[in-house]
């Protein structure tokens, strides 16, 4: 892996200053499909699906979600990074269920702009989304 910068960042959830890695930013030379060879060696995996039947995280090549796990001396950090048509941005969180929340809020944006596969009859807010559509997809999610 890797040796990332640390940049000083404020957890959105707990407002702390911590210091970790900062998601790649673009280097503007192709599209995020090959932004996402940028995560490669780093602690930064791809968020492809989300949700217990898979729907889209993003909407590649054009809207791409990262996510990293890592820790300071505080305890563990929860990181996300969202790629947008070349601007990143990557934010992080202290619990893991803020990190969910800020996942499931990022994807229903996309969802309900039709940007990305989502579930049909989606509420008017995020929070409002049922619970099984606000974790993390994994082959055995129902």
């Amino acid at each position: 892996m890797q040796t990332a910068t640390k940049t000083p960042f404020t957890t959105a959830d707990t407002g702390e200053a911590i210091t970790a890695p900062a998601v790649p930013a673009d280097d503007r030379t192709g599209d995020g499909c090959d932004w996402i060879d940028t995560l490669e060696g780093t602690a930064w995996s791809v968020l492809p699906n989300w949700g217990t039947e898979g729907w889209g995280a993003g909407a590649w090549p054009l809207i791409i979600l990262a996510v990293t796990r890592t820790a300071d001396a505080a305890g563990e950090l929860f990181g996300l990074g969202v790629y947008v048509e070349g601007d990143t941005t990557t934010t992080y969180y202290r619990t893991q269920s803020a990190h969910f929340e800020a996942i499931t809020a990022e994807v229903f944006f996309h969802w309900n702009m039709g940007q990305a596969d989502g579930p049909e009859n989606l509420p008017a807010t995020a929070a409002e989304l049922p619970a099984h559509y606000r974790r993390p997809y994994t082959a055995h999610s129902s």
